[in-house]
């Protein structure tokens, strides 16, 4: 409440008798003193905030983004999907400026996108979608048991539908095998999801040659793109992909906004998982909020812009991280494939190393251990447990993300402290000091008391 406020708050309550009068200037009071109290508290707190490591969890926006999106939070806030006025017009413009936008970084055709709340929203309706719709004639879903939560719970459902559910297993370095797939394909297929980027581990699959293979078993192809797009070179034509998830808050745009890219020809039809007013094809009924969209389309468009730029940049550093790492600490092990891969998402495990006790230790560092969808569970990643990594390898992980805005020197701080604290909670440790007297620590017979 500011001075103005209290004085013309004061100023009304002329006539006001005594008791209530004491009462109302007690509140002001009250309420100036918490706001000196906040104040105080505030400039009392010289704590700066951690370095942030964790562009797999999210981004943050890109300043060109925020100045795309503010003329449509304030001046031109009309329905996109209303088509008597000016202010509709002008929304729904910028809508499908947005619209080619994202279509342009993956090379499709703009009436192929559908803008949603996210990719996980996306990944629900293609593979619940597809299946759905086609289950009279198909019933068989394939996937990976190394995919995002929402692809795995989503697959779940469909089980308890009734639908047949392939869980393919992935090889050590958390690539799939081709064959093995090709394999597992049956005439009752109808849909295969397999993600581009692994947000965990970062492996890249081989989408190409999954996309010629669906296509000639007559099979539809979906890939969560959400950790690929606007960091790789992506032409869902090229690639054969049928249904590709996206998501804002991953490419420096904001949350709460994303797109499913649904092909035309061959026509994919999904079954939507909401109706409404028919909006976006029928596919997705709601008002499309027109501030996130365009936000989606500016940071799509500001990827495309500086893809190569940024791929080299982020190489760059996390190229730096890990030799720096590995030269300094001994037993540390780099999860998934070392060549086929995003080089922005680093996972290493800190061999008798507490990953979570890491993570306490590098607190003006902000880390995760594995996905934040998954952060809250003890357990270990399941990621890592579907490569084959060891329990105790998958406890000690750590995950890295490098984006746009991550600097050398902010690379060069986390790694030094990073090495200070492993050696620190090594010597601490009974299991790295046994190892250190050449004891094999596989061959001991633990026991329970």
């Amino acid at each position: 409440m500011n001075r103005t406020l209290s004085r013309k708050l004061l100023g009304s309550m002329c006539g006001i008798s005594s008791p209530r009068l004491s009462f109302a200037q007690s509140a002001v009071n009250t309420v100036q003193r918490q706001k000196e109290l906040i104040k105080s508290r505030e400039l009392e707190k010289d704590e700066l905030r951690p370095l942030y490591m964790d562009f797999q969890a999210t981004t943050p926006m890109d300043p060109r983004v925020l100045d795309a999106m503010l003329p449509y939070q304030v001046n031109y806030y009309g329905n996109p999907h209303s088509r008597t006025h000016a202010y509709g017009w002008e929304s729904e413009s910028a809508m499908e400026k947005a619209r080619k936008q994202v279509a342009d970084l993956i090379g499709a055709d703009p009436r192929e996108i559908v803008f949603t709340s996210g990719a996980t929203e996306s990944n629900n309706m293609s593979i619940k979608g597809v299946a759905r719709f086609y289950k009279a004639k198909k019933n068989h879903i394939i996937t990976t048991q190394t995919e995002h939560k929402c692809v795995l719970d989503s697959c779940r459902i469909l089980e308890a539908e009734g639908f047949d559910i392939t869980y393919l297993p992935v090889r050590n370095n958390g690539l799939i095998d081709l064959k093995q797939l090709e394999e597992t394909i049956r005439p009752d297929s109808s849909l295969v999801s397999i993600m581009t980027v692994n947000n965990e581990i970062g492996v890249k699959q081989p989408i190409k040659e999954i996309g010629q293979l669906c296509r000639s078993k007559n099979v539809f192809f979906h890939t969560d793109a959400a950790q690929a797009v606007g960091k790789i070179p992506i032409n869902v034509s090229d690639w054969k992909v049928d249904l590709m998830s996206i998501s804002g808050h991953k490419i420096y745009g904001p949350k709460g906004v994303g797109a499913l890219y649904v092909r035309r020809r061959p026509r994919v039809r999904i079954e939507p998982l909401q109706n409404g007013g028919g909006q976006e094809r029928g596919l997705r009924s709601g008002t499309v909020p027109t501030p996130l969209v365009v936000g989606l389309g500016a940071a799509c468009e500001i990827a495309q812009q500086e893809l190569e730029y940024d791929h080299k940049r982020v190489t760059v550093l996390a190229n730096r991280l890990v030799q720096k790492m590995m030269s300094e600490i001994p037993d540390v092990v780099m999860n998934g494939d070392p060549d086929q891969r995003y080089p922005g998402c680093v996972n290493l495990s800190f061999a008798y190393v507490e990953g979570e006790s890491l993570l306490m230790a590098l607190k003006d560092v902000a880390l995760s251990s594995g996905s934040a969808c998954t952060s809250a569970s003890l357990e270990p990643s399941y990621v890592l447990r579907a490569i084959g990594a060891d329990e105790d390898l998958a406890h000690s992980s750590i995950r890295f993300g490098i984006g746009r805005f991550t600097t050398e020197e902010e690379v060069d701080y986390t790694v030094e402290k990073c090495i200070q604290q492993v050696k620190r909670l090594r010597e601490m440790s009974p299991l790295w000091e046994m190892v250190q007297e050449g004891i094999d620590l596989k061959s001991i017979k633990w026991t329970q008391h």
